[in-house]
């Protein structure tokens, strides 16, 4: 896999597919795959996720960009609008010489930019993985972030925290399964890239108004569509997914155990889940 870091019915299953399955799609795909990710984060939190990604699917391309405002962006100012994100991801492409079609694989805020992007450039994505994201109108907002989170985040976002303590707050928050060797391991590299690249105040709640203020379209994407949730957690209900599942009639899987961040958690479970979907669609 070349990586690029410059800069039919609703189906819901829970079974874990393996980078082993057959009748799939690997040195055919052409499209390269664009990973976004969500609020304040960056490329860099992909993480080992890419080297995963790239064992189930060799020869695909992966190309990770960062939302205005954060990372290698942190110096631009964030939109307070989804759709503008989408045309600073395809500016970005633009300047890399890197051209459609292409496949998105995004999570929270930067799922809610594929899917504007999809809906407002169809030609331009052949399919969409999204990873435990909410929309408007499909979820209530007790669904789309829960409450016993409120306080956490109210905390970090109007009192404010030491950069210590606001990433680990993230950590703990959205994943499941890294505990005190997850936090030693990767809590030095989160705040390293904090104080590299800081995302500010500003900007983080300039991003939270366009995630609030996004609502998608009422039909259903016009694009392959795949759904990854997790059924634990902690910071999107999962029942977000399970409505656009079936409001959109695309197919779910379920990861039973992960946090909010899938792919840092149960890393080679999704790029498994895309593996057999491509197989299963043909794409």
């Amino acid at each position: 896999m070349a990586i690029d870091t410059t800069h039919p019915g609703t189906n819901i299953d829970t079974a874990t597919a393996t980078a082993t399955d057959t009748n799939i799609a690997t040195s055919a795909d052409k499209s390269p795959w664009i990973f976004i990710r969500g609020l304040t984060r960056e490329s860099r939190h992909w993480g080992a996720f890419i080297a995963q990604f790239e064992t189930a699917l060799p020869d695909s391309r992966v190309v990770t960009l960062d939302l205005p405002g954060n990372g290698y962006l942190n110096l631009q100012t964030s939109p307070t609008n989804v759709q503008a994100m989408v045309e600073s991801c395809r500016d970005q492409l633009m300047a890399r010489h890197i051209a459609p079609p292409y496949r998105l694989l995004a999570m929270s805020l930067g799922a809610m930019v594929a899917v504007a992007w999809a809906s407002t450039y169809p030609h331009e994505v052949v399919a969409q993985v999204l990873i435990n994201t909410s929309l408007r109108p499909f979820s209530a907002l007790y669904e789309r972030l829960r409450p016993a989170n409120y306080a956490a985040l109210l905390k970090l976002g109007v009192i404010g925290a030491t950069p210590q303590h606001w990433e680990r707050t993230i950590l703990r928050l959205t994943s499941n399964h890294a505990g005190q060797s997850g936090e030693d391991k990767l809590l030095p590299l989160w705040l390293a890239w904090r104080q590299a690249n800081p995302v500010s105040r500003a900007n983080a709640v300039r991003q939270l108004v366009a995630a609030t203020r996004f609502c998608a379209p009422h039909g259903k994407p016009t694009v392959a569509t795949l759904l990854l949730a997790s059924t634990q957690d902690r910071l999107v209900s999962v029942a977000c997914s399970k409505t656009l599942a079936s409001r959109w009639q695309c197919n779910l899987r379920l990861h039973p155990s992960a946090g909010h961040d899938l792919p840092l958690d149960a890393g080679p479970w999704v790029a498994a889940q895309v593996r057999a979907w491509l197989g299963l669609t043909g794409l």
